[in-house]
C-alpha cells in the first residue's frame, strides 16, 4: 500500500505532466515543515524545479532550517490559478502539492550548481552580476534540495469540463 493517499475526486486530478508543467512555470509556493513543538510551519518561498527535485535557498539559521534539520519530511504547494467566480460561489483553481524529503546541501559543488540554477531562473542573462552575487553571498547562504516522492495536481471541475477531450458529463 502506498503511504500517500489517493485523490478522492479522480476526475479533477491533473496528469503528472500537467503537474510538472505547473512546477516549471510557477516561481513561488508554500513549503510546509514540522516546526517548533511539532506545530506545522508553512512558509512562502521562491524555488526552481529540475528533474524531479525542488531547490530553494535560505539564510544560515532560522525556523525553516531548524525544522529541516529536525525532520526531513516536507510538502510543497503551488497555486497556479485561483480565479474567483462569485456568481457561481466557486473558484476555478489549479494547484499542485509535492510530498518528499528535504535536505540541506552540504556538498559545495552541488550547492554552486543550485545557486546558479536559481540565479538563472530569476535573473536570466546576468552572468557577471550573478557571479559577483555568488562571490559575496555564497558563504552566508544555505542551499536546500527537496526530492519529490509523490506529486498530486488538482483542478476545479469547471476547468476539467473546459478541456477539449471532456464531454462535460
Amino acid at each position: 500500500m502506498s503511504m500517500f493517499r489517493e485523490m478522492r475526486r479522480k476526475r479533477q486530478q491533473l496528469t503528472e505532466e500537467d503537474s510538472i508543467a505547473i512546477l516549471q512555470k510557477a516561481t513561488s509556493g508554500t513549503l510546509a515543515l514540522l516546526g517548533d513543538d511539532d506545530y506545522p510551519y508553512a512558509v512562502p518561498i521562491s524555488y526552481v524545479y529540475h528533474d524531479g527535485k525542488l531547490f530553494f535557498h535560505s539564510a544560515m539559521a532560522g525556523h525553516k532550517v531548524d525544522a529541516i534539520r529536525k525532520c526531513d519530511k516536507a510538502s510543497f504547494c503551488v497555486i497556479e490559478q485561483d480565479n474567483i467566480q462569485p456568481e457561481k460561489f466557486t473558484t476555478f483553481f489549479r494547484s499542485v502539492i509535492a510530498f518528499g524529503r528535504i535536505h540541506i546541501v552540504e556538498d559545495e559543488q552541488e550547492k554552486l550548481q543550485m545557486v546558479r540554477m536559481l540565479g538563472n531562473r530569476y535573473n536570466p542573462n546576468q552572468d557577471e552580476a550573478l557571479q559577483k552575487e555568488i562571490e559575496s553571498g555564497f558563504s552566508h547562504m544555505l542551499a536546500i534540495r527537496f526530492d519529490i516522492e509523490h506529486l498530486t495536481g488538482k483542478e476545479a471541475i469547471e476547468l476539467v469540463r473546459q478541456r477539449p477531450h471532456n464531454t462535460g458529463e
